[in-house]
């Protein structure tokens, strides 16, 4: 990286310090005055927690990583732990109860195939530091789409329980009614995606495309690698939510209290 490339970037300096405090202290506000809260969490203690969790977890993550990537055992266990810590996230806040760990399965299934594939045709090198981040936008896309979904098909059935019975009664099996219920709410999850895939070049221009442009690429380079970025997340929110809605379906998440 050039130093015309380094002086584009954001100094970290104490003025970036007070900038982030000020904006993280905005939006706790905002939240506060809205009383934005579910059943299940007040956001703006959420949005500080999570804020204050994001500066801590990132300081001990750039410290780490330039060591993690230069042995494989290492840089394997980091990519794992990134994998659990997704299907603890999701599948605490899709139900409060011990069938959380089934989020295992549509985290597992949809990112984890994904990042394989790439690895093995050489796409994405198993070596180096490119493995770190690939792994992490496409498990962080699968834990949003299995939140989302799952979330959504457990309200919808919590709110349509009669029209479930009903469709029961109808002679459908208790899955299919389930599914007929629960699967045009869990199949919002998908709108986020679809839209920023829509709209990438004309109202976003998301990471991966600024980042490799700040460490030199060409924009062609750049936006190949983004849109390679996108339609891997197409299909990773897609096996996501399909197979966190048939475990909504079958019963094997359930809507628990924490």
């Amino acid at each position: 990286m050039t130093s015309a490339d380094s002086t584009s970037l954001l100094p970290v300096d104490r003025t970036l310090g007070v900038v982030l405090a000020v904006l993280l202290v905005v939006a706790t506000g905002v939240a506060a005055y809205a009383h934005l809260a579910d059943e299940r969490e007040n956001y703006a203690r959420g949005i500080a927690v999570a804020g204050l969790r994001a500066a801590v977890q990132l300081a001990v993550v750039s410290l780490l990583i330039g060591w993690v990537v230069r042995y494989l055992p290492a840089l394997l266990a980091f990519v794992g732990v990134m994998y659990a810590v997704a299907v603890w996230t999701a599948g605490r806040r899709i139900t409060g109860d011990r069938s959380w760990r089934w989020a295992a399965v549509p985290i597992g299934v949809s990112a984890l195939p994904v990042v394989a594939l790439l690895v093995l045709t050489g796409l994405v090198p198993l070596d180096g530091i490119a493995l770190i981040p690939v792994a992490g936008i496409l498990i962080g896309g699968a834990l949003t789409a299995t939140v989302l979904g799952g979330r959504r098909a457990l309200e919808e059935l919590h709110s349509r329980h009669g029209e479930v019975e009903a469709a029961m009664a109808l002679g459908f099996e208790d899955r299919d009614a389930r599914l007929e219920i629960a699967r045009p709410a869990a199949s919002g999850a998908l709108v986020p995606g679809l839209d920023q895939t829509r709209t990438v070049g004309l109202v976003t221009l998301p990471g991966a495309f600024v980042g490799m442009l700040l460490g030199g690429a060409s924009p062609v380079m750049a936006g190949a690698v983004q849109l390679f970025v996108l339609v891997a997340l197409l299909v990773v929110q897609a096996v996501a939510v399909s197979s966190v809605l048939e475990l909504v379906a079958r019963g094997r998440l359930t809507r628990g209290v924490e």
